[in-house]
C-alpha cells in the first residue's frame, strides 16, 4: 500500500513508463529482504545516503545500477568516487541527489526536475515550484510515528509526466 504519491504532470490511459527509479536512503548497512521485490524491474537505483558500508551497494546493484551519495555517517569506500552529490539523467528526466536537504541551494537544484534527499528518516513527498521533492524516508531506521521502513519509486512516462510513490518495506 502506498503512504504517500504525488504526481507532476498528466498522464493517463495511452502514456507508458519509459523508465523507473527505485529511491532508497539510510540503510546504515541494513538491506531488508523485500528491496528485491519491491524494486524488482526498476532502471536504476538512487541511494541518497547513510549507506553504511560497500555491502549495501553490492547487494542493491544485483537489482540495477546505482548512483549514490555519501551521508553524514558514510567514509569513502574504497574504489567508488562517492561525492555529497551527484545528478543524473534518467529518460531525459534530471535528478539531483543528495543526503542532507540543508545542503541544498536554488543554484544545485536549477534545471532539475527530480531532487532526492535522505538525513531525516521521514518520508516526503513534495511539488514545490515544479520540482519533485523527494526523502523515501529510512530502509533501515525509520522516525515517523507508524516505525515503517520505507522507500520510494519514482515513474518517468513518455509524456514527461512523473508519479513518485513512498512504499513500506514489509515482511
Amino acid at each position: 500500500m502506498d503512504r504517500q504519491a504525488a504526481t507532476r504532470g498528466e498522464s493517463g490511459v495511452g502514456d507508458p513508463i519509459v523508465a523507473r527509479v527505485g529511491i532508497i536512503s539510510d540503510t546504515h548497512g541494513f538491506v531488508h529482504d523485500s528491496i528485491h521485490s519491491v524494486f524488482a524491474g526498476v532502471d536504476r537505483i538512487v541511494h541518497a545516503g547513510d549507506i553504511g558500508g560497500e555491502i549495501v551497494l553490492l547487494e542493491i546493484e544485483t537489482i540495477a545500477p546505482v548512483t549514490a551519495v555519501l551521508g553524514n555517517t558514510d567514509r569513502s569506500l574504497p574504489g567508488r568516487d562517492l561525492r555529497a552529490r551527484a545528478t543524473i539523467r534518467v529518460a531525459d528526466v534530471d535528478i539531483l541527489v543528495v543526503h542532507d536537504p540543508q545542503a541544498l541551494s536554488p543554484i544545485a537544484m536549477q534545471g532539475v526536475s527530480v531532487v532526492v534527499t535522505g538525513h531525516t528518516h521521514r518520508p516526503e513527498v513534495v511539488d514545490s515550484r515544479g520540482v519533485l521533492h523527494v526523502n523515501p524516508g529510512s530502509a533501515s531506521r525509520p522516525r515517523q510515528a507508524d516505525g515503517a521502513r520505507t522507500v520510494g519509486l519514482l515513474e518517468i512516462h513518455a509524456s514527461g509526466a512523473l508519479n513518485v510513490r513512498i512504499l513500506p518495506l514489509v515482511g
